[in-house]
């Protein structure tokens, strides 16, 4: 592998850093995407968006896709489970602004699994490799995939698959060390990742458990995968890409900023969401964003309390104000 200070490359993609965001369903918008760039991720992700609703032209799915300039490479993760409609999708979405285009094959959420889609396609191993040459074959971009270990423990097929994958067309492959349905209970199980990542020469990045910088590094040291993705870890703290960062290079980690910059940065993404999808709902997506920034702040359940009630941005800066007012540097009057 190489050091982790070089830039990982995706054939002609190259990632200015090995720590990237991952894809989450109902969190990696527009703003979000442009706050992990800010504060470091390689790349961004996309939602995860229907084969389906892109062949058919739905409005709603295509705004899930809008790109805005980061610094980052970006690429949209699609699902599905038929290889036709997979290929006319990876068409559809070529007239967009991405760089390259990821299929997941790993979602165990139960209206993706029921619809043979996500992690349900690893039970069908030659469906997955149909997919990905009707995808290959229909788009200019760099093909990835992310995918679990397997269905459960007696079905863990993520190395043969992923040398099939690989040998179909696949760019890269992002490999989440659980199975579907372990979901996100347990721990993610890293050994199968480094089996994966030393039969493979296609870029591996390692994903489970990733909570923090020094985490971050740990997974890349133990799996020699060529990156690491953060999805949960970066709840509240988009800082951890540049803990990892640091982490790598074998510097002390930089503590998060003051309690008052952070509020900052939290109340910046809630006004650019929206700006994007209108302030009702940016406000209702702020009810749980917000409280993840206060995690380990001493005396802050009333606050929380508060954010809980938020309705408006004028909601937010009344908050805001509060929690720099009472919590400022963590510490509070009860």
């Amino acid at each position: 592998m190489e050091p982790f200070n070089t830039p990982l490359k995706i054939r002609e993609i190259s990632l200015p850093h090995r720590a990237v965001f991952g894809p989450m369903a109902g969190f990696t918008d527009a703003p979000a995407r442009r706050l992990m760039a800010q504060h470091g991720a390689g790349f961004t992700v996309s939602e995860m968006v229907s084969s389906r609703a892109l062949v058919y032209g739905d409005h709603k799915t295509v705004s899930l896709l809008k790109a805005e300039p980061n610094g980052a490479p970006y690429g949209v993760q699609i699902f599905g489970e038929v290889p036709e409609i997979m290929g006319q999708a990876a068409a559809a979405v070529e007239q967009y602004a991405f760089d390259f285009l990821d299929i997941n094959m790993g979602c165990p959420a139960p209206k993706i699994v029921s619809g043979g889609a996500g992690s349900k396609l690893m039970l069908d191993p030659d469906r997955c490799g149909r997919i990905v040459e009707e995808v290959v074959k229909n788009t200019s971009r760099p093909v990835t995939v992310k995918m679990r270990l397997g269905w459960d423990k007696g079905n863990i097929v993520c190395l043969d698959l992923a040398k099939m994958l690989e040998s179909v067309g696949v760019a890269a492959i992002t490999l989440h060390g659980r199975t579907k349905v372990q979901m996100y209970s347990g721990t993610a199980n890293w050994d199968y990742i480094r089996e994966v990542k030393h039969a493979l020469s296609i870029p591996v990045i390692a994903n489970g458990d990733v909570f923090s910088g020094q985490v971050a590094a740990r997974i890349l040291r133990y799996t020699g995968a060529d990156g690491v993705m953060i999805a949960r870890g970066v709840f509240g703290n988009p800082w951890i890409f540049q803990q990892a960062q640091a982490a790598l290079r074998g510097e002390p980690i930089p503590p998060l900023p003051p309690l008052a910059q952070r509020c900052d940065t939290a109340v910046r993404q809630f006004e650019l969401a929206a700006q994007n999808k209108g302030e009702k709902i940016a406000c209702l997506e702020a009810r749980k964003h917000y409280a993840w920034y206060l995690k380990g702040v001493p005396y802050a359940g009333y606050w929380k309390s508060e954010i809980s009630k938020i309705t408006t941005l004028a909601d937010v800066y009344r908050v805001t104000a509060g929690i720099k007012r009472e919590l400022r540097d963590g510490r509070g009057d009860g």
